[in-house]
């Protein structure tokens, strides 16, 4: 590598020259191994380029979409709706273009979503690209600088695209790039000489937003262009790989806080009378009429704003808002934590009240959802640390628990024996509520059949929610058996049915088909 300093700096053919010769002495196995792969694959070309032979298909209605996000994000029922009908429009729309039939001078509905912290942003949009089968990247708009400036360029946001596709450029090319923070980036009106995290991402950002080429490896990285120089040597000139933005869909989202404010002037100075009318509107109520022209005064270059077409407003969350999420959406954190006291084979049994302690604690960190995972860590932090090594195998969280988790758990050390046959009875009513709400059949257990489930349970050392899963496995398929020839919803379990399931669901379905032929075969 010395050659490469003597005798003054080299001409750009030298420096290659040389630079090749070492790459070649040095690392000639991995050359080597690089030429094998190839072969093998049956194709020179860089494996990144190398375009994939899937279909991409698209037959999603609105409907469907907002369906699949309520599973998943309680409230915002208005940005569900506008982004249910945004992703539609642009992925008909993509389905069309390669199909050929692409609309001309069609306007991609690039989306601007506005809200406080920890609504769900985010979710929404991880969710549909979920639902859609593309890749979904996130970034934070403050990382990124103008090019040639210190910090992150936006342009990574593409060539992360290709690394979550697996290398596939033509799947990345119809994924979506998420920036958060976009806010932070506004200039202010005053500024005075380079805003190179500013203006200049802003402009950045609207290249990539619009359509434009983006090479599959960075110029900044060496690693690449020295992987690029040695296949350039192998295989012969090549051109380098690249990513066409025409159709990644662009989202970018922040709190916007003082935008309320420029809406404010603005309705102020356009009538007098108007303005008197407006100034009871709260904060939330003047987001609601945001437009393009609040976004150009908050900050943002025209060009830029106008590529977002899309505006959606999130709402601010209520106590009602997080007890829901809580309760009911397929993400809540609760699941999370059921599994973690699960590991060390402790259940724990969450009640309505718990529940909304802890939406309500929540709502004072002022964070949104995120505050609900700052309020159950407090909560459980010491159960968390005590119980693995206590018999203690149940617990329940109440109200006095969320309000005074050290009090409570003290006395479910001291009173674990006589307290998880009574929270085994509450397990069992929540298995049997479940079940009912699944499949629209009701279970009842005698008092003998939850002494038998909660002994069998203890015995085994196993969580009671995992014996109940196991003895009733594919009940539902017998019962309903039952239904159609009898018409029964409703059954009762005694001590034999928890004992021997699968006997028990036999015999009654046998009943059952007699019973039909009776009743079609009178005497």
């Amino acid at each position: 590598m010395s050659k490469l300093l003597s005798n003054g700096p080299p001409s750009p053919e030298e420096f290659q020259r040389q630079l090749t010769d070492f790459m070649r002495q040095h690392f000639q196995t991995l050359g080597a191994k690089t030429s094998s792969t190839s072969e093998t694959a049956g194709s020179a070309e860089d494996p990144i380029a190398r375009p994939s032979d899937s279909e991409f298909r698209f037959d999603k209605k609105p409907r469907d979409v907002k369906s699949y996000l309520d599973r998943f994000v309680i409230k915002q029922e208005q940005a569900k709706k506008v982004l249910s009908v945004a992703m539609c429009d642009h992925y008909h729309q993509v389905r069309l273009a390669r199909e050929g039939k692409a609309q001309p001078n069609y306007t991609k509905q690039n989306i601007i979503l506005i809200g406080p912290t920890g609504v769900g942003k985010t979710y929404l949009i991880r969710s549909v690209a979920d639902l859609i089968g593309v890749p979904f990247v996130k970034g934070d708009a403050t990382k990124f600088s103008e090019t040639g400036y210190v910090g992150g360029d936006v342009e990574d946001l593409v060539r992360e695209l290709v690394r979550r596709a697996d290398g596939d450029v033509e799947r990345a090319q119809y994924g979506i790039i998420y920036v958060d923070e976009i806010d932070k980036i506004a200039t202010v009106s005053n500024h005075s000489g380079r805003d190179v995290s500013g203006r200049g991402v802003q402009t950045n950002l609207l290249k990539l937003m619009e359509e434009t080429e983006v090479p599959a490896r960075s110029p900044q990285d060496i690693a690449g262009q020295v992987q690029a120089l040695m296949e350039m040597q192998q295989r012969g000139k090549k051109s380098a790989s690249v990513i066409n933005t025409k159709h990644i869909l662009f989202i970018v989202s922040g709190a916007f806080h003082g935008l309320d404010k420029v809406v404010r002037r603005r309705l102020r100075d356009a009538s007098i009378g108007f303005a008197a009318k407006n100034q009871s509107l709260d904060d939330q109520e003047c987001i609601d009429q945001v437009t393009t022209r609040d976004f150009i005064d908050f900050g943002f270059e025209p060009e830029f704003i106008g590529r977002l077409p899309v505006r959606v407003v999130c709402q601010p969350l209520i106590v009602d808002d997080l007890f829901t999420i809580l309760r009911t959406s397929e993400g809540s954190i609760i699941r999370q934590y059921e599994q973690t006291f699960a590991a060390y084979g402790i259940e724990i049994l969450f009640t309505d009240e718990g529940l909304r302690e802890i939406a309500t604690l929540a709502v004072e960190e002022q964070t949104g959802a995120r505050g609900l995972m700052t309020v159950c860590e407090r909560v459980f932090r010491e159960f968390k640390y005590e119980l693995p090594s206590t018999k203690v195998r149940r617990f329940v969280v109440t109200r006095e628990l969320v309000r005074n988790p050290l009090a409570e758990l003290q006395k479910v050390l001291s009173l674990h024996e006589r307290e998880e046959r009574n929270v085994g009875h509450q397990l069992i009513e929540e298995f049997a509520q479940r079940f009912l709400e699944t499949h629209r059949l009701k279970l009842q257990f005698t008092e003998a059949a939850v002494e038998g489930l909660i002994s069998m349970a203890l015995e085994r050392s196993l969580p009671l929610r995992d014996l109940c899963a196991e003895k009733f496995k594919d009940f539902q398929f017998g019962l309903r058996l039952i239904a159609q020839n009898t018409g029964q919803q409703e059954f009762t379990l005694d001590h034999d049915s928890v004992v021997s399931p699968d006997k028990v669901l036999s015999d009654w379905v046998v009943a059952s088909y007699r019973s039909a032929e009776s009743k079609s075969n009178p005497a």
